[in-house]
């Protein structure tokens, strides 16, 4: 599954949301993603077109135009059936340092991020 979306919109620490790191994006036919999760959770929390689930375990891939998102066959509901989403985006490269830090922040301790 593929969505394509201007940038990817990131907080890596909220301060007034409990410390919660956000991804999130809208795709331009509507459809909106996004991760997050509070520092003292093991948990994260998945919103695929405003239906959330929280998962324990994913793998996301970075890179300067896309962002894979691979989840457990298990968890597959959370993505409407698949157990992928690619988000294709244009987010300046000035901003992708706060997207790392923010996916690091995210998946800390429980879920697998790589930067290629």
């Amino acid at each position: 599954m593929q969505l394509t979306t201007e940038r990817l919109l990131v907080n890596p620490c909220d301060d007034e949301e409990d410390n919660m790191a956000m991804l999130c994006c809208h795709g331009r036919n509507g459809e909106m993603f996004m991760l997050t999760r509070y520092p003292d959770e093991d948990e994260v929390e998945l919103t695929w077109d405003y239906e959330p689930s929280t998962l324990d375990g994913l793998k996301v891939t970075l890179s300067d135009k896309t962002l894979l998102i691979e989840l457990a066959a298990g968890d597959a509901d959370a993505l409407g059936g698949k157990d992928q989403l690619e988000i294709i985006h244009t987010t300046a490269a000035a901003d992708m340092a706060d997207v790392q830090e923010t996916l690091q922040n995210i998946l800390k301790n429980t879920g697998t991020f790589s930067r290629i």
